[in-house]
């Protein structure tokens, strides 16, 4: 009479989970009594399904013959991806930002370089960089046009501060993308940071906790240089004035040697008049 509860002429009796009566299977019981073997050979049970979270089913689903039969808008062997696309939803209400798919309530993006949980952000993108100036700034050095609104507009990132430039994470350090940052303060000093989204989708910034902001002129060189100019070039005109007065000179030293001969011809014509 076994025969009959063995499933497909095995050599399992119930499957192992219950004993043949009169061949018929009469399933075991279990310590808790939510737990329950079922089926004609007692080969199914509602506890020995996927797990999702520590929960049976994900939390999403019930268990039946060591299979998930999941509620509605859930779907998977554990009934833990979701069907409800409206957490992919962007700002722009599209899915994914257009950008990428749903899968299981979250977005995969096509490129690599959009991220975030609607493929909104790009880290890389033209843009970045003047688009978080201001928080980069307020929370950096407490500077800045939004320095008194710092506390509630900028903080959805974490900033990290580093001694120098070289200090800062470069690309090929991270799994993820690094943008690279320069821009001048309202003290009109350089400061640099990166911009980087990671992949549990936190942004993350490194900033150089000193801006590098211009010297002031040396005032000295600058001085001399102007004194010594101004000689210069009083020099020059001393030395054009005195060419100019020597050329004079002997130009007038040229009119009086000329005229101081043409007297003496002329004394020397009347005295040979006389004589005749």
């Amino acid at each position: 009479m076994d025969r009959t509860c063995r499933k497909d002429n095995g050599t399992d009796i119930c499957s192992n989970n219950g004993e043949c009566v009169c061949g018929t299977c009469e399933c075991k019981k279990r310590e808790n009594p939510e737990e329950r073997y079922s089926g004609q050979f007692c080969e199914c049970d509602n506890f020995n399904c996927d797990r999702s979270g520590s929960l049976l089913c994900g939390g999403h689903g019930r268990c039946e013959c060591r299979k998930c039969i999941c509620e509605p808008m859930w779907n998977g062997t554990a009934c833990d991806c979701s069907l409800d696309e409206s957490t992919c939803l962007a700002s722009n209400k599209q899915i994914c930002n257009g950008r990428g798919r749903c899968e299981c309530g979250a977005c995969k993006c096509d490129d690599l370089k959009f991220q975030g949980p609607t493929c909104e952000a790009c880290p890389t993108c033209p843009g970045v960089c003047i688009e978080h100036k201001e928080c980069v700034e307020c929370r950096a050095f407490g500077t800045g046009e939004k320095k008194e609104t710092c506390q509630k507009e900028c903080s959805d990132f974490t900033l990290f501060k580093v001694k120098t430039r070289d200090k800062l994470p470069q690309p090929n350090d991270k799994s993820y993308p690094v943008m690279h940052c320069k821009e001048r303060d309202a003290n009109d000093c350089w400061f640099y940071y990166t911009y980087a989204v990671t992949n549990n989708t936190e942004k993350v910034v490194y900033v150089v906790e000193e801006p590098e902001c211009p010297t002031g002129p040396d005032i000295i060189p600058i001085v001399a240089g102007v004194v010594a100019g101004i000689v210069l070039i009083g020099l020059a005109l001393l030395l054009i004035w005195k060419l100019l007065m020597i050329i004079h000179d002997r130009r007038e030293f040229a009119k009086f040697e000329k005229e101081k001969m043409n007297a003496k011809w002329d004394t020397v014509g009347a005295w040979n008049r006389i004589s005749l």
